[in-house]
């Protein structure tokens, strides 16, 4: 048989019952736990850069070398042109490694932009680097607690081999791409033109973001590389570090040239 429930049954049934508010509150909640996990993980990124000091007429200087030098190319409000990228979002650090490298301001149209001599003082360069960070967030100017050739040698030297040796070569000597492009050698670059191009990914390097490799990953990775520079081949001449092709044509060609010369010579004087 039916029973009907009780009005006091139906009472506590309606006061068990989620209000609209609670829903509202859980994802309000949610979004707030988020937004300060998002905002503690960009507080972490952040301390691997070094804010240098910022004021109103270094930044000044900087827009006015930009409008001089590189406005033709990549536009007075930074948005790009035809010719040249978006520099909004790039970050000082792209613009300390391309400036601070002589790869720009180009000399002319290519496949890539070679290194060359730079152009501006350290000064000039940090106020361009400052002007282009202020339009908008990106990669900033690595700490030197990043860049002192301290980390862990072996940890670097793993890491480079399986991120980087295949265009850079395992030692670091550089390499042909397609199209014209290429790899350039890294020994002699300063450290923290390797971390920036770590995190701006220049030419036609990736992007490795602190989720690849974390700070320390790229401190080791320098480390390595500036191991790599400062210990030459012990095994004698490395002839250009170009790996088993180059020693083998070495062979082929004055190995057995050498063979070839003795028994003519041998031949010869039994003759």
């Amino acid at each position: 048989m039916l029973r009907t429930p009780s009005p006091s049954a139906r009472k506590s049934r309606k006061q068990g019952r989620r209000s609209p508010l609670a829903t509202i509150s859980l994802i309000a909640a949610g979004l707030l736990f988020t937004g300060g996990a998002y905002a503690a993980f960009s507080t972490t990124t952040a301390n691997a850069e070094t804010p240098a000091a910022v004021t109103t007429a270094s930044v000044e200087d900087g827009a006015k070398l930009f409008a001089a030098n590189c406005a033709s190319c990549h536009g007075l409000d930074l948005e790009g042109t035809a010719e040249a990228p978006s520099l909004i979002g790039v970050g000082a650090a792209a613009v300390d490694f391309q400036v601070g490298t002589g790869r720009m301001p180009m000399q002319a149209h290519g496949p890539q932009a070679p290194e060359k001599p730079v152009q501006f003082t350290e000064d000039q360069i940090l106020s361009l680097a400052q002007y282009v960070a202020t339009t908008a967030p990106g990669p900033g100017i690595p700490d030197e607690s990043l860049l002192d050739g301290e980390g862990d040698t072996a940890n670097g030297a793993e890491l480079f081999r399986i991120n980087c040796a295949m265009c850079h070569n395992v030692a670091g000597a550089g390499g042909a791409l397609t199209q014209g492009k290429f790899a350039p050698p890294l020994g002699g670059v300063a450290p923290e033109h390797i971390y920036e191009a770590m995190v701006t990914g220049p030419q036609n390097m990736p992007v490795f973001n602190d989720a690849n490799l974390s700070p320390e990953d790229k401190r080791d990775i320098i480390t390595a590389l500036k191991f790599i520079e400062n210990n030459p081949s012990p095994g004698g001449n490395e002839l250009g570090s170009l790996g088993p092709v180059a020693e083998g044509l070495f062979l082929w060609i004055f190995g057995l040239g050498t063979i070839v010369a003795i028994t003519v010579w041998i031949t010869a004087r039994s003759n």
